[in-house]
């Protein structure tokens, strides 16, 4: 597990690492470099998300923004975090929000690998 490029990732949990080994089993090495480089610059990490969610008491919305989640943001803006509740909430969950937001952006450096041809 520790000499897995894998944790080289800021943050990664086990969770995480178990899901990118079973979603890139059978990758190449020029394969696996091309995912981590594209995936890498597209995941959240989960430590910086709880500070996204404290700045949200300012800022209403913007972790759901910056996980691509627009409606959601714009409502947690006009509404000031749904009255702060949601703010809370996304704090408490803020390790589930960035799991989630990276499995998608697993799915789409996948299909950027093998769209690329690195065979």
């Amino acid at each position: 597990m520790f000499d897995s490029p894998f944790m080289s990732l800021p943050g990664i949990t086990p969770q995480e690492f178990q899901y990118l080994q079973s979603a890139t089993t059978g990758f190449s090495e020029q394969q696996l470099r091309g995912f981590l480089m594209i995936y890498g610059s597209k995941r959240r990490n989960p430590d910086d998300m709880i500070l996204y969610c404290i700045l949200a008491f300012f800022v209403p919305g913007l972790p759901r923004f910056l996980l691509n989640q627009i409606g959601m943001g714009i409502l947690y803006f006009f509404t000031a975090g749904l009255c702060f509740i949601g703010t809370i909430i996304d704090m408490v969950n803020h390790k589930t929000l960035a799991f989630e937001y990276n499995q998608r952006m697993v799915f789409e450096s996948l299909q950027m690998v093998k769209m690329g041809g690195m065979q």
